[in-house]
């Protein structure tokens, strides 16, 4: 299996368990660190494993635009939970 596709569904997965956080509990979007930051975490978190696992240059395994269209589909995934479950989310 390709990283790619492996970072992508890791990339979908944090979306949507951000999106059911922020549906089920809507004070979090009030913690210090918001909610689209911890896609953002998740995208460094990534990295890091890569890093450890194979331990070379984690830019060098996974390309910027794969990690570009990763955070697009963690942070679409967040807003579109929300959205059509009607909770009242403020994202930014």
């Amino acid at each position: 299996m390709n990283i790619d596709k492996i970072f992508f569904g890791y990339m979908a997965l944090v979306g949507i368990v951000t999106g059911a956080i922020i549906v089920a509990v809507p004070r979090v979007q009030d913690f210090s660190i918001k909610p689209y930051f911890w896609v953002v975490l998740a995208v460094i978190l990534f990295d890091a494993v890569v890093f450890l696992r194979t331990r070379t240059n984690p830019g060098a395994v996974l390309p910027m635009s794969a990690r570009l269209l990763g955070f697009v589909i963690g942070i679409v995934l967040m807003v579109a939970i929300p959205t059509l479950a009607g909770s009242p989310a403020r994202f930014f």
